[in-house]
């Protein structure tokens, strides 16, 4: 039986953490099922993992069509959580027809790159049927507006305004957020005003879940990011690996405060 929103939601009701790992194939997918993984993220991560982009910009519907159906191909536990690619928010009617296909091939639920310009696009998602997470903090897709990969929420108005965008998404329907290199104290803060899971990378040991991309869970990323653990170099198996990053999550020894979060 897959995991479903209801199971996310009562893992943060009893404060046992989820994990979620991104997979991009069949193989992997089935790896991660064995390891009892809450959530699979076909991440647009891929066009950097896979493909060899600089960014994730040049991820279309059809690369995450593709792979989001060889992930549902390979497996039958974990709940699949897809990404919206680049300008897939671009409007209401986009955002629709394009969540639609990712529901089509597999997904239960869409990840959206949000601000506070997103709350209405989230609501009419939601409505049509297609729940929605939406993250918030360091967004790939606007890696050029940002200047790079840096943290965000950092100053006190960039960090309030955060704080009350997630709640303004929360209510507009989103039954999962994800906070992507955001200031440990902040990410407390929206996790505990937050009533939907809420899941971080390079945030905060206090939210409900982790998520790393797997490569670099299992040692294939040549300069991981400061928030990334490789969990192979301690145990010599892909499926080890795996297994002992679900329980460091699920034991709260993974993320360490200060180590692989920010201030």
């Amino acid at each position: 039986m897959r995991t479903t929103i209801r199971t996310l939601e009562k893992l943060k009701r009893e404060r046992r953490p989820i994990t979620c790992l991104t997979a991009y194939d069949a193989g992997f997918a089935r790896l991660l099922d064995l390891s009892d993984i809450d959530v699979i993220l076909v991440g647009d991560s891929l066009g950097m993992v896979i493909q060899g982009h600089d960014t994730t910009l040049p991820v279309t519907l059809e690369h995450m069509r593709y792979h989001l159906e060889a992930v549902a191909r390979g497996s039958e536990r974990a709940m699949l959580m897809a990404d919206l690619p680049f300008l897939g928010d671009r409007d209401v009617a986009t955002a629709l027809e394009q969540g639609g296909a990712l529901m089509r091939a597999g997904a239960q639920m869409v990840k959206v790159e949000c601000n506070g310009g997103h709350v209405e696009l989230v609501h009419r998602m939601v409505m049509a049927g297609i729940p929605v997470c939406a993250h918030l903090g360091l967004t790939p897709q606007a890696v050029h507006r940002f200047g790079g990969y840096r943290v965000q929420g950092r100053e006190t108005g960039a960090a309030d305004r955060m704080q009350q965008e997630a709640l303004e998404l929360e209510q507009a329907g989103a039954q999962c957020l994800l906070l992507e290199g955001v200031p440990e104290a902040l990410a407390a803060r929206i996790v505990h005003g937050a009533r939907a899971p809420v899941i971080g990378i390079g945030a905060s040991p206090e939210c409900d879940g982790q998520v790393l991309v797997l490569q670099d869970v299992i040692g294939l990323t040549p300069s991981p990011p400061r928030f990334a653990r490789n969990f192979m170099a301690d145990t010599g198996s892909l499926q080890d690996a795996v297994a002992a990053y679900a329980e460091a999550v699920r034991n709260r020894s993974f993320p360490v405060s200060g180590v692989h979060t920010f201030g």
